[in-house]
């Protein structure tokens, strides 16, 4: 059986103000991706230095960290098959005019400073990301999906020649 993967995603407080957390949480969920974790929080300035560290040099670093702690967001720990890699591609690319139709930057964004969802761009990345937002126990792994357990039941069906 193939590994499974975890990545971080927020819902950025553009996307909070606009009421819009259902409609991008049910994108991950119509791709069969499992939510492990997911929680509203407001981001402290620690946190979002944290989170951005890798931009504190640049010239756009302090507007990010204006951004990211101007309003609460939607932190997701997000579970399943090349997660990090699917979960991308979902998002779209960074900048909405470039964005692939359909994905949730081309969808719900208009400009890349307000581009409504983050989402982690390396297993490294979103085990850092994850650690920043979540506490070990506050990640719910322990249960089977639908999806999950109808993929569980069909290869003990085919075991037992059913």
């Amino acid at each position: 059986m193939k590994a499974e993967e975890r990545t971080f995603v927020a819902i950025k407080p553009d996307g909070v103000k606009r009421g819009i957390i259902g409609k991008i949480v049910q994108r991950f969920e119509d791709k069969g991706f499992k939510i492990v974790g997911m929680k509203l929080l407001q981001v402290t300035q620690d946190m979002a230095a944290k989170h951005y560290e890798e931009h504190k040099e640049k010239f756009f670093y302090n507007r990010l960290i204006y951004y990211i702690t101007s309003a609460p967001i939607v932190a997701m720990v997000v579970q399943g098959y090349n997660a990090v890699e699917s979960v991308r591609h979902i998002v779209g690319a960074t900048n909405p005019l470039k964005a692939d139709v359909g994905t949730i930057r081309a969808d719900f964004a208009q400009l890349m400073e307000y581009n409504v969802v983050h989402a982690s761009d390396s297993l490294p990345s979103a085990e850092r990301e994850i650690n920043i937002y979540f506490k070990p126990e506050e990640i719910y792994d322990n249960w089977q999906s639908m999806s999950e357990l109808i993929a569980y039941d069909e290869e003990r069906y085919n075991q037992q020649g059913l």
